[in-house]
């Protein structure tokens, strides 16, 4: 990435897609990342694009096995120089997502759902037939990114939406360039794997 981003960022995906797939803008509505889920793939394969045309990649974003709750998955730029990776936090996050972001093995932040509630009920509605359509535009689920000594970096908030799924992330503390691009890379890996919901 030529220059730092510049927040709130927006984030939406087609909640009905072949491919999974979403765009990244920025403040000034520009187009910072698009990213496209490979299908079939026995280990996931995430690729992040400069936009939509995707004739420029930025970064790659793969699982460290083939099939498991919590998986690793590594970042990497163009060159494929490590840019650390997150792990889901395991059977806890059935109930809250909870997840870390480490690099070289040190948690840098952690990215965890806010309320418990509001995921039973957006996924106890969106089951529902009919009823389950409007789920997307009533529950909205949020994510908070924070450092081990519990400040708070980030805030992923859902907005309303019936048909995809739209996101709002806003930095909340000053990051350097490196611990961005982690920061940019985890938040679309936690919305590609809770894509489903709302």
């Amino acid at each position: 990435m030529a220059q730092r981003l510049q927040f709130p960022l927006q984030m939406s995906f087609k909640l009905i897609a072949f491919a999974p797939q979403f765009l990244v803008k920025d403040a000034h509505d520009r187009p910072v990342a698009y990213v496209r889920q490979k299908l079939f793939k026995l280990k996931e394969a995430i690729t992040v694009f400069t936009n939509e045309k995707q004739d420029q990649q930025l970064f790659q974003i793969k699982a460290d096995r083939i099939i498991d709750f919590s998986p690793l998955y590594h970042f990497t730029d163009l060159q494929g120089v490590a840019l650390g990776g997150i792990k889901r936090h395991g059977i806890r996050s059935m109930w809250r997502a909870g997840f870390d972001v480490l690099d070289n093995g040190v948690v840098q932040f952690s990215i965890n759902e806010k309320s418990v509630m509001t995921r039973f009920l957006d996924g106890l509605f969106g089951q529902l037939p009919l009823i389950g359509l409007l789920s997307g535009y009533l529950f909205h689920p949020a994510y908070q990114v924070t450092r081990p000594d519990g400040t708070l970096v980030a805030e992923l908030t859902k907005q309303a939406a019936l048909f995809e799924g739209r996101f709002s992330a806003e930095r909340m503390a000053p990051v350097n360039e490196r611990e961005e691009q982690q920061l940019l890379l985890a938040l679309m890996t936690v919305l590609l794997l809770e894509r489903m919901r709302g």
